[in-house]
């Protein structure tokens, strides 16, 4: 077991974007971002893992309820965006980021299993179906939205953007961050995006949220 979470903390971390950069600039690698806060003296042995993690490709989603289960939410967050970019075609494609339009080609099955272990390890405050509900509630307005989930936050009289890029100025931690603060997209560059994945079929019904025997 000390093996496996060993393994974990190695997996490559370069940041992978679900929209395209507005700039050819080189963006600084995703772990640049603080490490999670959350209790580092969580043990894996002591926390239940789901065994089944249904996938329509065969995609391995055990590392990502480990990382969530163990308080890895940067690493967590990081393969939530990988596995989108699998799971979109957009790898397949050559890219390293998702179209807006291919969130469709997401299985339902995959987006359940993920949508599932982010709520599960933050008691539901994290998750794309928790941002959808803030979503609405804010009618859709994307800034206040924002607001709303803490990706934004004041200099002065100025109300901003967090950074993502280089240091990160979001909050990997569970007691501390806001409702709906996790996972992080790039649709701070834009809305198109974040729509599609909170508009996708899978949140039509409830279906989603019963767990797989």
């Amino acid at each position: 077991m000390r093996s496996f979470l060993l393994l974990l903390t190695l997996l490559p971390s370069l940041s992978s974007f679900l929209l395209p950069p507005t700039s050819p600039t080189k963006l600084s690698p995703l772990h640049d971002a603080p490490p999670s806060t959350s209790p580092p003296d969580i043990n894996v042995a002591d926390v239940e893992i789901p065994t089944s993690l249904p996938s329509s490709v065969g995609m391995d989603y055990v590392p990502l309820a480990t990382m969530l289960a163990t308080g890895s939410l940067v690493e967590a967050d990081q393969f939530t965006r990988d596995a989108l970019i699998k799971l979109a075609g957009s790898e397949e494609a050559g890219r390293t980021f998702v179209y807006f339009t291919e969130v469709k080609k997401i299985p339902k099955t995959d987006l359940a299993t993920i949508e599932r272990l982010w709520l599960k390890f933050s008691g539901g405050k994290f998750g794309y179906s928790v941002q959808r509900d803030i979503w609405n509630r804010q009618k859709g307005d994307f800034e206040k939205f924002c607001s709303k989930i803490g990706w934004t936050t004041k200099d002065g009289e100025v109300e901003r953007k967090l950074k993502w890029f280089g240091a990160s100025e979001f909050i990997y931690d569970v007691k501390k961050a806001p409702k709906g603060h996790l996972p992080l997209t790039s649709a701070l560059r834009g809305t198109a995006l974040i729509k599609q994945l909170l508009n996708h079929p899978v949140w039509e019904d409830e279906e989603w949220r019963k767990e797989p025997e």
